[in-house]
């Protein structure tokens, strides 16, 4: 059947087909001119391009070529076959060469301290004698003493007249007389609470006489630090005469910066050595880290007890200490191995297949050239050690991201490095071991008397004071630590 169309109706037909193709073509040159179309992904070489970058600014990404809003440069496109690769920078072996690299291996070692500083000699102040008269009298000799004299125990200092002792002496030799026995007694007793030493009562009996002169002296050695008797002079009951500073033992006051205080304890161990004694070192112990800081220097003093055998070390002396001996495992690279950028700290990762890798990292202290690791980097990883830097700015020109410190592969859990020495038990008690054993090389520990604290209860069952053993022992934080004990062959 054949449809007649008017001639109206054909004149709508066709221009709703012209209203048609017009608007088909208008939505293709709108189309045409958007900038943000999405654009062909790939470079004119074939390589599929996944972004653009700012090399001056790589964390930040553009999906579409073009002039960098943060330099006045073209933006670099990052292709997707690098990715594909595996990641790090790769870096032809020849070139590899002519830069010089040298790669080392992050590795788990003993770190020791390092730390050292200066101080001066000074006394022992809890090695004091204060020397008094027990009763009022008069000076009646001295013996020719002065400050800073060295004298032995019981030297003589002064003789002192007590006139009120005549007096009671003689009393008492009359009650002697009576051979009343209570009555002597009291008599006796009464010589005693004037002050008399039990030497001058015997003396008295021996005699039959009254003494009452007697003799100031030292009840220890050391040096006259005050001296305040002379010949004539009147002196009180209780009146102090001297003061004697004891030599046996000194103390060392060492500077040490408040930003190293983490790193000392009481007990740990020091070595000292003077220009006095050169060649020499003097082995001590931390007695106390007293609880100011000097304001000005910002610095703690730390008091070290030295022994002080023949006197030779003397109070004002200058000293450098090496607070040694409290060496720890640690992860450990070459300090030259770690870029520090002044917000964080990078090193050069050297991967399979000549590929390199920044990675974030924390380090820790640092002594001898090696730097300690403390998260970022796991045992067995290797590490560029020489031409990182080149390596660092190549890396950031690429857009490459360092490894976050959180990325790290698991470190393997490492057994702590045993320490061995042989020894005797002087006491076995809860707080743990006391030996006395000899020298330990690996520390550079002289022979000494230390305590040991008990990796297990059980170490001690079968062990007494007197028994010679051989041990092993590790450095925790909480201090030397017996891990293994046994007795010492042909014991």
């Amino acid at each position: 059947m054949t449809i007649q169309l008017s001639r109206r109706a054909r004149l709508g037909l066709a221009a709703a087909a012209i209203a048609l193709v017009a608007g088909g073509a208008g939505y293709g040159i709108a189309q045409f001119g958007r900038t943000d179309a999405p654009q062909r992904q790939v470079g004119q070489d074939g390589r599929r391009i996944l972004y653009w970058y700012d090399p001056m600014v790589p964390s930040q990404h553009f999906d579409k070529p073009g002039k960098s809003p943060f330099m006045d440069m073209q933006l670099t496109p990052k292709y997707a076959d690098e990715a594909e690769r595996g990641p790090g920078l790769a870096i032809d072996p020849a070139r590899v060469q002519g830069l010089g690299l040298r790669v080392t291996t992050a590795e788990r070692g003993a770190l020791a301290s390092g730390l050292t500083a200066t101080g001066t000699i000074d006394f022992n102040q809890r090695d004091v004698a204060i020397v008094q008269a027990r009763a009022s009298g008069f000076v009646s000799r001295v013996y020719a003493r002065a400050p800073g004299d060295v004298i032995g125990a019981g030297a003589p200092l002064a003789d002192l007249l007590v006139p009120e002792w005549a007096g009671a002496q003689a009393e008492y030799l009359a009650v002697r007389r009576t051979g009343n026995a209570p009555l002597i007694q009291a008599a006796r007793q009464r010589l005693v609470l004037l002050g008399m030493p039990s030497g001058t009562i015997a003396a008295v009996e021996r005699g039959g006489r009254p003494y009452n002169v007697i003799t100031i002296s030292t009840p220890t050695g050391g040096t006259i630090r005050t001296l305040g008797v002379r010949q004539g002079m009147t002196v009180a009951a209780g009146q102090t005469l001297a003061e004697v500073n004891g030599l046996g033992t000194v103390w060392l006051n060492a500077a040490v910066p408040e930003a190293l205080a983490s790193q000392l304890r009481p007990g740990q161990d020091a070595t000292a050595t003077l220009a006095a004694w050169p060649g020499e070192r003097f082995a001590g112990r931390v007695a106390a880290i007293l609880p100011d800081v000097q304001a000005e220097s910002r610095t703690l003093t730390v008091r070290i007890e030295l022994p002080n055998r023949g006197g030779r070390l003397r109070p004002g002396m200058f000293a450098s200490v090496d607070f040694g001996g409290s060496s720890r495992s640690a992860l450990l690279v070459p300090s030259e191995a770690v870029i520090r950028t002044g917000k964080r700290a990078l090193v050069m990762l050297a991967l399979p297949n000549d590929r390199y890798q920044p990675a974030e990292v924390q380090s820790g202290s640092e002594t001898g050239g090696r730097t300690e690791i403390l998260a970022g980097l796991s045992e067995g990883e290797k590490v560029v050690a020489s031409g990182q830097f080149l390596l660092d700015s190549e890396a950031s020109l690429s857009g490459m991201q360092a490894r976050p410190i959180g990325d790290a592969a698991p470190a393997p859990v490492a057994q702590p490095a045993l320490f061995e020495a042989t020894g005797r038990i002087g006491k076995i008690d809860a707080n743990g071991v006391t030996l006395d054993h000899g020298p330990v090389p690996a520390l550079k520990w002289p022979a000494m008397t230390m305590t040991f604290r008990l990796g297990r209860p059980a170490l001690a069952r079968r062990f007494k004071a007197g028994d010679r053993v051989r041990f092993g022992f590790d450095q925790p934080p909480e201090g030397p630590t017996l891990r293994r004990m046994t007795h010492e062959a042909g014991r």
